[in-house]
């Protein structure tokens, strides 16, 4: 079941690379969405992957202050790279990428 799973992702992350290759030039503007559990540990995993990169880091907590949205605009040179933050990002315990 794994392996289904992670057929899957790879077709999924195929996918948007295409896509953002038909709908970009490169180097682009990106904006990257995600929702984590509100801890200063999670929020401090997303903003060091993009830390050096020039990006403009916003965070909004919700209602409750049980999640945390951080909206990351940044300029990436290619698709791959857009990918490769996904991918990384997504060890990050209960992050939702959007």
């Amino acid at each position: 079941m794994d392996n289904d799973k992670e057929k899957k992702t790879a077709e999924f992350y195929e996918r948007l690379k295409v896509e953002l290759d038909k709908s970009n030039s490169w180097p682009a503007e990106y904006l990257f969405k995600f929702i984590v559990p509100t801890t200063e540990e999670n929020i401090q995993k997303v903003e060091d992957a993009f830390n050096c990169m020039g990006a403009v880091i916003k965070t909004t907590k919700s209602k409750t202050g049980k999640f945390t949205s951080v909206s990351v605009d940044v300029t990436v040179k290619d698709s791959q790279e857009i990918i490769d933050k996904y991918q990384e990002l997504s060890t990050i315990e209960g992050i939702v990428s959007l």
